[in-house]
């Protein structure tokens, strides 16, 4: 995947860390830019944010039905100029910002406007084809959540993408509980997204508590991980007591950076400093007994031990049989010239 910065996320690269902020700066603009700042320090690559208003998130009838809900989404959604300001703010210190969109107005103002490496699809919006549709005549890099859907509707969407020829495209397995049991997270999903969609990148997009499951997700290859930040998850908020602390989040992107780095590669080559201890660990064959000089050598005479000085334990079959050209005692190590 090639993001619209033109940064590389694939398997070879390090994951991609993207820290959630859902509604964690609880509208505030100086707080958001505190987590901004935080998440730079601590080596994020990527703040997201939610880019919504109470008219593009809901319908009259639920406020109708949820009389304080209009008041707490105006409260906690930032304005367009205010992810100007943000998106600004981020580029400067040099930390990536997106958002999601839930309109097509947010779509064209965080391409346009925040110039945002990519647009991140959110799982609610996997059926809603003609958005996705939009979404993809942008010829956006897209981040696609999969949360509550089926893989047919995973292969229908990804479908949306591939007919407008806007293949640019991350999928992220995703469990929409807040916060979800590790009983149910079935990251072995991970494996089944990437066997149906080889051309894609996969990533995992993360709602448990603690960090056990995105390192996993690592070690299955996902090359983006997502996953809640906050400063404070004390607060009383959407999500917020779910989300990951700075200290925590730190501990994971240090976590993740090791296990990607301890993925390698396929191919099975030995280091130096390996090749050094098999040199030093092995063993070779030694005489259990004493064996006199001319006696045949039967298998029962003969051990392993180290150090790997002498012949290799896997020659056994090609010394059993041979004759003894000198007395070889109990304990010691067999040379090539000591049979014949």
């Amino acid at each position: 995947m090639k993001l619209n910065n033109g940064r590389i996320i694939n398997q070879s690269t390090t994951p991609y860390v993207i820290a959630e902020f859902n509604t964690s700066h609880f509208g505030d603009l100086r707080l958001a830019k505190e987590m901004i700042s935080k998440a730079h320090a601590i080596g994020v690559d990527c703040v997201k944010f939610q880019s919504w208003t109470s008219d593009s998130l809901y319908s009259l009838d639920y406020y109708e039905e949820n009389k304080m809900a209009k008041r707490f989404i105006e409260k906690f959604s930032l304005s367009q100029d205010e992810m100007t300001e943000l998106s600004q703010f981020s580029k400067q210190l040099g930390i990536d910002l997106a958002s999601t969109p839930y309109s097509n107005t947010e779509v064209d103002y965080l391409i346009e406007k925040c110039e945002v490496p990519f647009i991140k699809v959110a799982s609610m919006d996997i059926n809603n084809l003609e958005f996705l549709r939009y979404i993809a005549n942008t010829k956006s890099a897209v981040i696609l959540s999969t949360g509550m859907s089926t893989f047919e509707e995973v292969s229908r969407a990804v479908g949306i993408f591939e007919e407008e020829e806007s293949e640019n495209l991350t999928i992220l397995h995703c469990t929409s509980v807040y916060p979800s049991p590790h009983s149910i997270i079935n990251l072995n999903n991970v494996k089944r997204l990437q066997e149906m969609f080889p051309n894609y990148q996969v990533g995992y997009s993360d709602h448990t508590l603690g960090n056990e499951v995105p390192i996993a997700s690592v070690a299955l290859g996902c090359s983006v991980i997502e996953k809640h930040f906050t400063l404070d998850s004390t607060k009383i908020g959407m999500d917020n007591q779910m989300a990951t602390e700075v200290d925590d989040f730190q501990q994971l992107i240090v976590s993740v950076k090791k296990v990607h780095e301890s993925l390698g590669i396929h191919e099975r080559n030995l280091c130096d400093e390996e090749i050094s201890m098999k040199n030093i660990m092995r063993r070779s064959l030694v005489a259990k007994v004493d064996i006199m000089e001319g006696e045949l050598i039967t298998a029962d005479m003969l051990t392993a031990k180290r150090p790997p000085s002498g012949i290799s334990p896997d020659l056994v079959l090609d010394v059993v049989g041979k004759i003894a050209v000198k007395t070889i005692h109990k304990d010691r190590i067999l040379n090539v010239e000591d049979i014949k």
